[in-house]
C-alpha cells in the first residue's frame, strides 16, 4: 500500500482489538449487524472503530447481496443493495464487510477519487470490479488498487459449475482455478488481478493473507459458519 498518495487512506479492521464488546463467536470486535449478534453490542464496537481509528465520519455502509452493484457514498443518506460504493469528496469513508471475500481497495494516483468492492465469487465474476472502475470515471492506468485479507486459495472449495462460470467470461480464469483430490479450488486473488489487469490496472498490491487459516486476525465464514463475524474494510480521503 505504500504507493497510494499520502491523503489516501486504508483500514482493514482485525477480529480482535482492544476494548471490543462481542462476545462468543463473534469475539471481540464484530462490526456487522445482520449475523445476529446484539445489536447494542455492534453499535458500541461501530463507535470503538469511529473513535480508535480517527474516522473523519461515520462510514457509509451497504447492504451486500453479491451483486455488482456500485453506489456513489458522497450521495446516499440511507443503507441501499450494493456491494461497491466510491467517493470523490474528502472526509468521506467507504466500506464494506467481510468474513472470507475479497475487499478491493482502489483509488486514482492523484488522489481524488476512492472506493471498495466487496468481491465474493459471484459478484467478482459478474462485474463488480468492473462496476466499481466504471464509477470512478478514470482510465485503469491511472488507477492504483489494493487487495485486502480473503480466503488463500487451498481453503476455498467451489464447484465445478463455478469454474464454468469464469471461463465462459474469460478463458484468462483458467489459472486462478486448482484441482487437487477431485476438487477446485478458486484463487479469488489471482480472479482479481485477471479483472484489474484486463482494464489497465497495473499497480496492484496485497493478496498475501488468509481470512480462514488466520482465525486469531480474521472472522471467516467457511471456517465458523452463520455465527461468523465480520471485518470492516474502509477507503477515504484525507489530509496528505
Amino acid at each position: 500500500m505504500n504507493f497510494f498518495p499520502s491523503n489516501i487512506k486504508l483500514l482493514s479492521t482485525p477480529r480482535l482489538i482492544d476494548g471490543g464488546h462481542s462476545k462468543g463467536n463473534f469475539a471481540n470486535f464484530n462490526l456487522a449487524l445482520h449475523v445476529g449478534d446484539e445489536q447494542s453490542l455492534v453499535l458500541a464496537n461501530r463507535d470503538l472503530l469511529l473513535r480508535r481509528y480517527n474516522l473523519p465520519s461515520a462510514p457509509v455502509w451497504i447492504n451486500q447481496t453479491h451483486s455488482k452493484m456500485s453506489i456513489d457514498a458522497d450521495s446516499t443518506s440511507s443503507i441501499v443493495n450494493a456491494d461497491a460504493s466510491y467517493s470523490k469528496k474528502s472526509g468521506t469513508v467507504c466500506g464494506v464487510l467481510t468474513a472470507d471475500c475479497l475487499p478491493v481497495f482502489i483509488c486514482n494516483k492523484e488522489g481524488t477519487a476512492v472506493g471498495i468492492a466487496h468481491a465474493g465469487w459471484r459478484g467478482l465474476v459478474d462485474g463488480v470490479i468492473e462496476s466499481l472502475i466504471e464509477s470512478l470515471d478514470c482510465n485503469g492506468e491511472d488507477l492504483i488498487a489494493h487487495l485486502g485479507p480473503a480466503i488463500s486459495q487451498l481453503s476455498f472449495e467451489v464447484g465445478g459449475e463455478v469454474k464454468s462460470q469464469y471461463l465462459s467470461k474469460n478463458k484468462n480464469f483458467k489459472n486462478c482455478f486448482a484441482y487437487l483430490n477431485n476438487k477446485y479450488y478458486l484463487d479469488l486473488y489471482d480472479a482479481a488481478r485477471v479483472v484489474l489487469k484486463s482494464l489497465g490496472v497495473t499497480s496492484i498490491s496485497g493478496g498475501d493473507r488468509c481470512s480462514y487459516k488466520e482465525s486469531n486476525q480474521y472472522f471467516s465464514y467457511r471456517r465458523d459458519g452463520e455465527c461468523s463475524g465480520r471485518m470492516a474494510h474502509l477507503i477515504w480521503m484525507g489530509r496528505p
